[in-house]
């Protein structure tokens, strides 16, 4: 997920964060404009939720532990639902134009799979790190007599 095949040194490195951010910095120009800037309550819900997204990524990867990456990559999928769900809602309402609610979903869109291969691929990393538990309903085999 780093540019041009580079390491990953910071989150700044990770693509979804970088297109987290460039999402978040569209939502809040259209936050800024009208008529959504006469909405301040649902204006700023959406501008929450959108800068929670690279925030969520930002604050995982420097966690330490997989486990609270995963956790954090989880809250930033929930911010990014939230976030299209405002922007669908918005559209609705005529508070957004249909060409730029178009933009915005299909950014959120690509955040999401970027998110969800980041996902799975922690996940898998942190699932074959783990150690085989016995499954506690196969008993093993008494010893003969």
């Amino acid at each position: 997920m780093a540019m041009d095949g580079d390491s990953i040194n910071s989150y700044r490195d990770l693509r979804v964060w970088q297109q987290s951010m460039d999402a978040a910095v569209t939502v809040l120009a259209a936050c800024d404009e009208e008529p959504l800037s006469r909405k301040y309550r649902l204006a700023g819900q959406l501008e929450a939720c959108a800068a929670s997204i690279p925030a969520n990524i930002a604050e995982g990867h420097a966690s330490g532990s997989t486990k609270n990456y995963l956790k954090h990559l989880y809250i930033a999928r929930g911010s990014l639902a939230e976030s299209q769900t405002f922007v669908e809602l918005f559209g609705r309402r005529g508070y957004l134009a249909t060409p730029r609610v178009r933009s915005m979903m299909t950014s959120f869109d690509s955040i999401g799979r970027m998110l969800n291969a980041l996902i799975n691929s922690l996940a898998k990393k942190k699932a074959q790190g783990r150690k085989p538990q016995p499954d506690p309903a196969v008993r093993p085999p008494s010893p003969k007599p």
